[in-house]
C-alpha cells in the first residue's frame, strides 16, 4: 500500500469520525431542545418525557459508538 492510499484511508476515518460525531450532537440537542419544550407545555409529563429523552439520547450514543469504532477499525486496518 503506497503512502497516498494510507493518507487517504486515514482521511476518510478522520472525517467518518468526525461526522459520526457532528451527527449524534445535533441529534441529542434537537431531542433535548424538543424534550425541554414538551415539558414547559406539560409539567406534569416531565418524569415521562425526561425518560424517553433518556432513552433516545442513549441509543443515539450507542449507534454514534458503533460508528466510531468502525472508523477505528479502518483506520488500523489500513496501516
Amino acid at each position: 500500500m503506497n503512502a497516498l492510499s494510507l493518507g487517504l484511508a486515514f482521511l476518510a476515518a478522520g472525517i467518518g469520525a468526525g461526522l459520526s460525531i457532528l451527527g449524534a450532537g445535533y441529534g441529542i440537542g434537537r431531542l433535548a431542545q424538543a424534550a425541554m419544550e414538551g415539558t414547559a407545555r406539560q409539567p406534569a409529563a416531565s418524569g415521562d418525557i425526561r425518560t424517553s429523552m433518556i432513552i433516545s439520547a442513549a441509543l443515539i450514543e450507542g449507534a454514534t459508538l458503533f460508528a466510531l469504532v468502525v472508523c477505528i477499525l479502518l483506520a488500523t486496518k489500513a496501516a
